[in-house]
């Protein structure tokens, strides 16, 4: 083998490999880890009363995470820790009752956890978010929809932000939230269905 033809040999076998280097790099870029910053997003829901109004509550406590891949969003993973204690609805017997065996028994299981298992694409702006939720050590397959995903915005401290609102339907009854008490005139006290509702915003992970 002569030099001019190993030399051109090193030369292409050293193009691919800054090929190969680029696409890694980009690949990687697209490819970011979100905290959610409870101080500015809100974990809440929604379900009937008496049959004749809506009570909305919110959970106070919570961390998560998104791992976010631009590229390829299907990729993408979230996680949710809530503490089930935080519950709060504006009136502190009936979060005392919440709290209690006959819903939450936050005694036994402090922790409401969502784990992603699969992110589609979901128009321009958003996504669908399918994962396993557990409440009461009760885990079921939930759909999040995803909407106003936002481009990244930078703050004045030099940090990321973007920020998403999701919804989901649930049946509270699957979960093991059972308590209720028939009306007079038909229907019972709490509505099965209930509405979560997640508004949040995300901050981007520094590189260490």
């Amino acid at each position: 083998m002569n030099h001019a033809f190993r030399s051109s040999i090193r030369s292409r076998v050293t193009s691919l490999l800054a090929g190969a280097c680029v696409l890694v790099a980009s690949a990687t870029a697209l490819a970011s880890d979100w905290d959610i910053d409870s101080g500015h997003s809100r974990v809440g829901f929604a379900v009937r009363h008496m049959m004749v109004s809506t009570v909305h509550g919110t959970f106070d406590k919570y961390t998560g995470t998104v791992a976010l891949d631009d590229a390829d969003v299907t990729r993408s993973k979230v996680h949710l820790e809530i503490d089930a204690a935080s519950v709060d609805t504006g009136n502190a017997k009936r979060d005392e009752h919440l709290k209690s065996p006959d819903f939450f028994d936050v005694a036994h299981y402090p922790k409401i956890i969502f784990d992603s298992t699969h992110v589609d694409k979901r128009g321009a702006d958003g996504l669908t978010v399918a994962g396993n939720l557990t409440i009461k050590n009760v885990t079921k397959p939930v759909t999040l929809t995803v909407s106003n995903l936002s481009g990244e915005v930078k703050d004045p401290w030099g940090g990321t932000r973007r920020g998403a609102t999701a919804q989901a339907k649930i049946n509270r009854k699957d979960f093991g939230l059972t308590w209720n008490k028939a009306l007079e005139t038909g229907g019972f006290v709490v509505g099965d269905d209930i509405t979560i509702e997640l508004e949040v915003e995300l901050a981007k992970k520094k590189p260490s």
